[in-house]
């Protein structure tokens, strides 16, 4: 991938230290406020770089620096732009580095950003903070890793009003904006002082003048049969709906198709605006409504058919919270859709024609079985075929209606006990609201284990739905029992859960120890292990998040 932003030092440098909002820094004279922990390596601030740095000829694991407090009483962009070098291609402890919120009163730091890919340029990261009425600080933590010639380094820091899609392109970074390489058709910087022959509009749309910027795409270089040029802007990094508005620029001499998206991060599009228009001679305004409640990139995608297909020309684009149609709209909230029948079956109810196929209940946890996946002590859901008074067996739980066109991930805790035959012991369904269609999405494929085990699955339908879990058993003898607890939904695709980061405190020592440390190991130390303990009865048999890493 192109990257469009020419990050070299003299075309970033800020105008002056008058014009840095509180929190943005340059690095030209000074830290700007920035201060750095002395309990751990040292940061060196370059004056004729005009960068920041820390590296290995010190002796330490991290670095730490730390804004002055801030206040963001409105949406804000965090734009830092950063280098990684390294020497050592893979390693299991990389170098890394990271940004966290600080906020007044709270005992975890907020890990907002991370980075561990080295780079022989400037890179930029846009973050999205919301709007709070306590002060923060924001930390920077680097982290040296097991290389020994390992550096990092930051150019700038800047905090400007608004959301990090926003862009009028006038400033060399491109507010983050990127291409997608092509090497036929590519999206590049238009106007500026330098005039040349790829300059196409004799103005911008933001200044109105030959020396402002615009971003365009033509089909001079076309060679194949729809040849796609796709400009991709910050990734979002909290829930965000409203109105999403742009200025543009059409020239078609033969079928030109330009084209508004959203992706997550999964790769999975959504196409969100298209043009109606063949021509528009001067800037356009395009509004759509805009529905970002997981992380997702803008594309502004131009496809050409041939050599003379004409040009497309973008500026100014703007958000605003409110819906461009003027209606207020609310974000789906995942929360009312998961169970963990403490109390009751929540939003889930059983089909009546099926008879009480699923029951609550609780039992006494002890060295010999697992309680319920919650807290060991309270309810869960079980199916229970062996001890029904019919002879063939099927337990339907309806969850509640879910809206259309939005990517979910579907979690939920499951334990199977004393089957003989794996087919019908449980699966999910996806059910439209007129119950006329249905999907299966998953399946028990394992052996039972008597443990709880951690299911997740990812999926998106264009209509309403429900999520169905369907026990059946058509055999008295082939049957057992079919636990189930914890049943959650997060907006978002399951495989992009590592770009979900936990809240401050939280981590399920899947990959590591997150930001938690311990002084010394030794005797009495704490290790990430997986499945039971070495001795009998002396730990659990796995792990609480899915049944087979466990942190002792």
């Amino acid at each position: 991938m192109l990257r469009l932003c020419l990050l070299a030092a003299h075309a970033l440098r800020l105008a002056g230290a008058a014009l840095l909002s509180p929190g943005s820094c340059a690095f030209e004279d000074s830290a700007c406020g920035y201060q750095w922990d002395y309990a751990h390596l040292p940061w060196t601030l370059h004056g004729e770089g005009h960068y920041i740095s820390v590296d290995t000829s010190y002796e330490g694991e991290k670095a730490v620096l730390y804004s002055p407090d801030l206040y963001s009483e409105e949406w804000t962009c965090v734009r830092l732009i950063y280098q990684i070098a390294t020497t050592l291609e893979t390693s299991p402890d990389p170098t890394r580095l990271n940004l966290y919120l600080r906020q007044e009163g709270e005992s975890f730091d907020r890990l907002l950003w991370s980075a561990k890919e080295p780079s022989d340029s400037w890179l930029i990261a846009s973050l999205d903070l919301m709007n709070s009425t306590k002060k923060y600080k924001l930390v920077l933590e680097g982290e040296m890793g097991q290389d020994k010639s390992a550096s990092i380094a930051i150019f700038e820091i800047k905090i400007t009003p608004g959301y990090c899609m926003e862009c009028d392109f006038e400033e060399n970074h491109l507010c983050g904006f990127v291409n997608r390489w092509n090497p036929n058709v590519n999206w590049f910087v238009g106007g500026g002082n330098i005039r040349n022959s790829q300059s196409i509009l004799p103005k911008d749309h933001t200044l109105n003048s030959a020396l402002g910027h615009y971003m365009y795409v033509d089909s001079v270089y076309v060679k194949h049969f729809q040849e796609v040029a796709q400009l991709i802007s910050p990734k979002t990094t909290a829930p965000m709906s409203g109105c999403l508005s742009f200025y543009y620029q059409l020239k078609q001499e033969s079928s030109i198709v330009f084209t508004v998206y959203l992706r997550d991060v999964s790769g999975f599009y959504e196409e969100i605006w298209k043009t109606d228009t063949a021509l528009s001679t001067d800037w356009a305004l395009a509004e759509v409504d805009f529905n970002a409640p997981y992380p997702m990139e803008v594309v502004f995608e131009v496809a050409f058919n041939s050599a003379k297909g004409g040009y497309v020309a973008l500026d100014d684009i703007s958000f605003s919270p409110v819906y461009c149609s003027n209606q207020t709209g609310t974000l789906f909230d995942p929360a009312n859709a998961g169970c963990n029948f403490e109390e009751d079956l929540c939003n889930f109810y059983q089909d009546q024609k099926d008879g009480p196929g699923w029951s609550r209940v609780k039992v006494k946890r002890n060295v010999y079985r697992a309680g319920d996946h919650t807290t060991g002590f309270g309810y869960y859901l079980l199916a229970n075929t062996k001890y029904t008074s019919q002879p063939g067996y099927i337990g339907r739980l309806y969850g509640p209606t879910l809206p259309g066109n939005l990517q979910f991930c579907l979690s939920f805790y499951y334990a199977l006990y004393g089957f003989f035959k794996m087919s019908g012991t449980l699966a999910v369904y996806i059910f439209e609201e007129n119950h006329v269609v249905q999907d299966k999405i998953w399946s028990v494929l394992d052996s039972p284990k008597g443990v709880w085990t951690k299911a997740e699955i990812s999926f998106k339908k264009p209509m309403p739905c429900k999520v169905v879990f369907v026990s059946l058993c058509k055999s008295f003898w082939d049957c057992g029992l079919v636990a189930l607890d914890d049943v959650s939904l997060s907006l978002g695709s399951c495989q992009a859960a590592d770009s979900f980061l936990l809240s401050p405190g939280e981590c399920t020592f899947e990959k590591d120890e997150c930001v938690f440390t311990q002084k010394k190991r030794g005797r009495g130390s704490w290790h990430r292990r997986r499945g039971p303990t070495p001795t009998s009865y002396t730990g659990p048999k796995g792990d609480h998040t899915t049944g087979g890493t466990t942190c002792i």
